[in-house]
């Protein structure tokens, strides 16, 4: 069975090309079929591959499979080489499964769009640009699908293209990404030319044999995979994309934030954490970057208006909780909070979808109200992401993930106890933002009509992502409740035997937990009091002087994309309008401009006087045979 690997990846980027050829002359019912059923096959096969793997005799052993050799010159020989282990194997599952449910939602919720085949075409790409990504055995291969998301995600944010901020915002995230992207690069031209290969197993293998640690190629190398990774996933201080990503249809928005782009730079630093592991500082650095990242983007949440930019800026925050796993070297506890965060996150986009669409297009919290009553199920399913997100105790994946987080971080050797502090702040943090935007939307009397309900296709998928974002965190139980189950830590625990092993006493994980519930419980309470109960002290905190410039100052993001205007792109803009006809074309246009000089000089000889040419003729032979007889 494992010998269909290839086609997890290879099914989706087919839906693409028929698509992308034939997709204009198909009805929407059959672009629909093609977009959901392609990301659905992968699904099914990912789960029968994920079967056969766990139950072959030797689980636990990755599986190498080379379609064919890409280049083979000079020494240089990377192959097209899929590579399936437990990471792989779980990243794989999450792409294609919680990807098919947010297409299956597409289906109906993009249908009165125009461009409704090139949307699906898209989102297939997307997700076989992953694939790629997360399945890919060398770094090269792992670079096409790297830049393969990255187009998508322009292609997609700007897919409402005729909208001046929509291509805005596009372009924003390319070219912000892009920052990073070219430190990777250089990264992997490092490590080829120390370590002499791109193949993943085999670099890794080669640097803990070579390089020790804190020398300065491995911080080095470490740092600017980091730089990479940051710009992809969103931290700081290349996160400005991502807020402003919302011009995007709102699965273009689920399908990043939940299954794809975002996580592919956490996927990255998890895939190399030998390398992270040689290099101290480094690791440290990651864990730093994610606690600052869920800080400021938790303030940053806790102030905005529109529903879709509050969960923009929860992704950032608990993309930096798995950051923050990274840094402590619990790399199975980032992975298991990004397999939750993408059951709840999905959902929570795709809840919002169906408010959005419902109340004709609005996005406003503060414009919405009271829809609680006019739909329930949403509702009930938007309830069941935010408590996840909000990690309420026991009864949530987001309790079970945040935790092995917090409990990772606080085992770690470097700065454990401040990073915890961060994260715990954080869990208070993210429950406030959550429920204000719970109890500001969904209670009090209804301020916009709702004119649309949702239908099947879009009430399945969120059914399904309710239940996994209320059951997900079970592959993931701490060991205090004393129920042996299937555990994603031991599961990951042959990529990652470097990880932390969480073997502190249960005592210990039982009061950390406790405290952590106990935090997350005191956020809910206060945006029950703030903006349900006596919603009166919000109104006046928001209208003080002082609290209103700290909330304009949040609202923005904390002044960043004012900093990179000032710094980069006003001085840029002024370079370029300066240069507008660009010094270095004078030097051309000088030599351009003898020539016409010449050719306009010669041309008067072209008379068309028979006379005039002899005469010509003759001062010529005249003057030559002078020079001759001179020299």
């Amino acid at each position: 069975m494992l010998q269909l690997l290839w086609l997890i990846p290879a099914l989706p980027l087919t839906g693409f090309l028929v698509l992308s050829l034939f997709g204009g002359r198909m009805g929407r019912k059959m672009v629909a079929a093609i977009g959901a059923v392609s990301v659905g096959l992968s699904a099914a096969l990912s789960i029968i591959l994920g079967i056969s793997f766990v139950s072959a005799p030797n689980s636990g052993h990755a599986y190498a499979q080379e379609l064919w050799r890409w280049i083979d010159i000079g020494g240089f020989k990377p192959g097209i080489l899929l590579y399936l282990d437990a990471l792989s194997l779980v990243m794989a599952l999450v792409v294609t499964v919680v990807g098919f449910f947010i297409h299956l939602y597409s289906a109906q919720y993009m249908e009165e769009s125009e461009g409704y085949s090139r949307f699906f075409a898209y989102m297939n790409l997307f997700v076989g640009s992953m694939l790629t990504l997360v399945l890919s055995g060398n770094l090269l291969l792992f670079y096409l699908g790297w830049e393969g998301v990255g187009l998508c995600s322009y292609l997609l944010i700007g897919f409402w293209y005729t909208d001046p901020v929509n291509g805005a915002a596009a372009m924003k995230a390319f070219i912000v990404t892009r920052v990073g992207d070219t430190a990777l690069a250089i990264g992997l031209f490092l490590l080829f030319l120390n370590l002499g290969s791109l193949d993943i197993q085999t670099l890794m293998g080669t640097a803990a044999l070579k390089w020790h640690t804190g020398e300065s190629l491995p911080i080095i190398a470490a740092a600017l995979i980091l730089g990479g990774a940051v710009g992809k996933s969103a931290q700081l201080p290349l996160q400005t994309w991502l807020p402003d990503a919302m011009a995007g249809p709102t699965p273009v928005s689920a399908l990043i934030h939940a299954a794809t782009m975002v996580t592919a730079g956490v996927y990255l630093i998890a895939r190399t954490n030998v390398l992270f592991s040689l290099a101290p500082p480094v690791e440290l650095a990651v864990g730093i970057i994610g606690a600052a990242t869920l800080l400021i983007s938790s303030l940053s949440a806790l102030v905005q208006h529109d529903i879709k930019r509050v969960l923009a800026y929860s992704t950032i925050s608990q993309i930096g909780y798995m950051f923050l796993a990274l840094g402590a070297g619990a790399w199975s506890a980032a992975i298991f909070h990004l397999v939750t965060h993408a059951f709840f996150k999905a959902l929570l986009f795709l809840s919002a979808g169906a408010v959005i669409s419902g109340l004709g297009g609005e996005h406003d919290i503060f414009k919405m109200g009271g829809v609680r009553k006019q739909s329930p199920f949403v509702f009930w399913t938007f309830l069941a992401g935010a408590c996840s997100l909000s990690a309420l105790p026991l009864v949530t994946a987001g309790f079970y993930s945040k935790g092995m987080v917090l409990f990772g971080v606080w085992q770690s050797r470097q700065g454990g106890f401040w990073l915890w502090a961060a994260g715990l702040t954080g869990a208070f943090l993210t429950s406030l933002y959550t429920f204000r935007m719970v109890f500001i939307t969904f209670f009090g009397e209804p301020k916009t009509a709702m004119v649309k309900k949702p239908d099947l296709r879009e009430i399945a998928p969120l059914f399904v992502l309710a239940i996994l974002s209320i059951v997900g965190g079970f592959i993931g139980l701490p060991r205090f409740l004393g129920i042996k189950s299937f555990s994603i830590l031991n599961f990951l625990s042959s990529v990652f035997p470097s990880s932390a092993r969480l073997e502190g006493q249960r005592e210990t994980e039982l009061l950390l937990e406790t405290v952590a519930s106990i935090v997350s419980l005191a956020g809910i309470y206060v945006a029950y009091f703030f903006w349900f109960s006596s919603p009166e002290y919000a109104k006046e905190i928001a209208q003080n002087p002082v609290g209103s410039r700290i909330r304009k100052f949040l609202f923005h993001g904390w002044g960043f994309d004012w900093l990179y205007n000032t710094l980069f792109v006003a001085p840029y803009k002024k370079t370029a309008m300066a240069n507008r006809n660009d010094f270095i074309d004078l030097l051309y246009s000088f030599v351009a401009g003898v020539n016409k000089f010449f050719h306009y000089a010669f041309s008067l000889s072209q008379t068309g006087k028979v006379r005039l040419y002899a005469a010509a003729i003759a001062l010529g032979a005249v003057v030559t045979i002078t020079i001759a007889l001179l020299f």
